[in-house]
C-alpha cells in the first residue's frame, strides 16, 4: 500500500480535519463530531441531507454547499454512517420546513436513515427518503428498486438542491428529486482494484489485461469481465446498455457525466466523451451540458462511469442554476 497515511485507523478523521481547515468559510461540523459535515451557515429552507461511506470523494460530502446539500453524515471507508450522525445533522439543518434524505441504495445506509427518520419524528421533524438507484448493471430493467446508487446521484442533488435553494416547499422538492432519479442511468467499468487503508491490500483481483463492465464502487461484481479493448469499443458497450435501458429518442435532450473512479486521467475521460458525443449526434440526441471529471470515486480505482440524465424544460432549468461547494463549482448556465 502506497498512500499518504499516518495511522490507517485515523484516515477518515484526518482527511476531514484537512477539509474543514481548508474550507472553513463553506463547511463546518455539528454536535462536536467531525464526521457530521454541514454548511457553515444554515438556510431557512427545506433541508437536504445525504450520507455514505468515505472513499468516494466528492460523493457524498463533497456536495455540501450552496445550491446542493445542507449536510452529510460521513462513514468509514466504504462503511455507512450511523443513525445518530444522520439524526444530529437533521436537527442541525431543520428549519421547520422538512428534511429530505438523498442517499444510495445500500442496506446499511437505508437502515440508518430510516432509524434517523424515526428519531426525527419524535421531534416533529418531517423527513422523506430519496434512494438513488442509477446503476443499471446492478439489476435488470423492471427491478430498478434493487439498483445501486452511484455517480448519477449527483443529478438528484443538483435538481433538488436548486429547488430547495429557490424556496420550493417540501412536497415540491420531493417531486423534483424523484423526477431526477427516474431520468438518470449510470454504468461503469473498472480496470484495477483499490486499497482500503485499514485493510492494506487490494479489494479484489483483476488481470492486467482485463476490465470488468458494471463493477460497483465498492468492488461489487459487474456483469462481464473481458479483455481490455480500445476506448471506442468500451464506450459503445456501455452506451448501448444505457440506451437500451432508457427511453431516449430522436430530438431528446440530455446531460452527460463522464466520471473517473479515481485513477483515470482527464485526458482519457475526454476520449470517452468524444465517442459519446459522436454517437449521440448520429442519434440526434442533443447534449445540453456535460460534466467531466471526478464526481464519485472508489479510492484509487482505475476506471470510469458514464451517466446520462434525460432532461425536460424543468430539469434543464434546475440543472442550470449556480452551485458552489469546495469540490464543485458551477456558474449559472
Amino acid at each position: 500500500m502506497k498512500k499518504f497515511v499516518n495511522e490507517p485507523s485515523q484516515f477518515v478523521d484526518e482527511m476531514l480535519e484537512g477539509i474543514i481547515e481548508a474550507h472553513p468559510v463553506q463547511l463546518g461540523y455539528c454536535s462536536n463530531y467531525k464526521r457530521n459535515i454541514v454548511r457553515a451557515e444554515c438556510k431557512n429552507k427545506v433541508g437536504l441531507v445525504s450520507g455514505g461511506g468515505s472513499g468516494h470523494l466528492p460523493l457524498f460530502m463533497g456536495y455540501v454547499g450552496e445550491g446542493l446539500l445542507d449536510g452529510c453524515a460521513v462513514g468509514g471507508v466504504f462503511q455507512s454512517p450511523s443513525a445518530e450522525q444522520i439524526y444530529d445533522i437533521t436537527k442541525h439543518v431543520d428549519a421547520s420546513k422538512g428534511v429530505v434524505y438523498i442517499y444510495g441504495n445500500y442496506s446499511g445506509d437505508i437502515m440508518n436513515f430510516e432509524m434517523s427518520s424515526e428519531m426525527a419524528e419524535l421531534d416533529d421533524i418531517k423527513t422523506a427518503h430519496i434512494v438513488g438507484a442509477d446503476d443499471i448493471a446492478s439489476a435488470p430493467k423492471g427491478e430498478e428498486y434493487k439498483r445501486r446508487g452511484v455517480a448519477g446521484i449527483f443529478y438528484i442533488y443538483k435538481c433538488a438542491g436548486a429547488a430547495s435553494e429557490a424556496g420550493a416547499h417540501f412536497d415540491e422538492v420531493i417531486r423534483i428529486a424523484n423526477k431526477a432519479k427516474e431520468n438518470v442511468r449510470t454504468i461503469g467499468v473498472a480496470f484495477s482494484p483499490c486499497t482500503i487503508p485499514e485493510v492494506g491490500k487490494p479489494s479484489f483481483i483483476i488481470g492486467d489485461d482485463e476490465m470488468e463492465i458494471g463493477m460497483g464502487i465498492h468492488g461489487e461484481p459487474g456483469i462481464n469481465r473481458l479483455k481490455i479493448q480500445n476506448s471506442d469499443k468500451i464506450v459503445d458497450q456501455m452506451l448501448d446498455q444505457i440506451l437500451t435501458d432508457m427511453e431516449l429518442q430522436n430530438g431528446h435532450e440530455v446531460s452527460v457525466m463522464v466520471n473517473s473512479l479515481g485513477a483515470t486521467s482527464k485526458e482519457e475521460l475526454y476520449i470517452i466523451y468524444r465517442r459519446i458525443a459522436e454517437r449521440f449526434a448520429k442519434l440526434n440526441i442533443k447534449i445540453f451540458h456535460s460534466y467531466i471529471g471526478e464526481f464519485a470515486t472508489s479510492m484509487e480505482m482505475a476506471g470510469a462511469s458514464i451517466s446520462v440524465c434525460k432532461l425536460d424544460s424543468e430539469l434543464k432549468a434546475l440543472l442550470s442554476t449556480r452551485a458552489s461547494t469546495p469540490f464543485f463549482e458551477q456558474r449559472q448556465l
